[in-house]
């Protein structure tokens, strides 16, 4: 639905892009936003509530524990907090396992994608894309899907 890259350790600045960006390619909003912890942010969180979109951002690693919310400096931090507590949240937050991961393992294995062979970010960029639109006719093509 969405492909970006950048040279960023971090993914907090993608979380809000990466949502705009599944808006102009689908036409329609998304129901849920799933996102790991790279993707947490004060800012992101909050332009989600602004959005009023439904997330689960994870604050910390699976495993581990979350980290500390100051509510008063990070309020829009402190609400996901609450949230992702809630049976619900967790609900929610095990889809990604089954949602986004494998795609990454797919890329790896069915299509031996491990490294890029291009450099410069716009090129890397457009070679991630062109990888995403190879996975996503393959598996459109897996599931005999055909257009309206």
């Amino acid at each position: 639905m969405a492909a970006d890259l950048t040279n960023s350790g971090s993914d907090c600045a993608s979380l809000v892009p990466m949502v705009e960006q599944t808006e102009r390619n689908t036409g329609s909003s998304p129901q849920m936003i799933l996102a790991d912890a790279g993707y947490a942010s004060e800012r992101g969180l909050h332009q989600l509530e602004q959005m009023q979109l439904r997330a689960c951002v994870a604050l910390a690693r699976e495993q581990r524990r979350s980290r500390l919310v100051n509510e008063g400096l990070s309020p829009a931090t402190a609400r996901m907090a609450k949230w992702l507590r809630t049976p619900e949240a967790k609900a929610h937050y095990r889809r990604r396992k089954t949602i986004p991961e494998p795609v990454f393992g797919w890329i790896k294995q069915v299509l031996g994608f491990r490294s890029f062979s291009l450099r410069g970010i716009a090129e890397v960029s457009a070679e991630w894309r062109l990888i995403c639109t190879a996975m996503n006719l393959k598996r459109m093509h897996r599931l005999a899907w055909m257009p309206a």
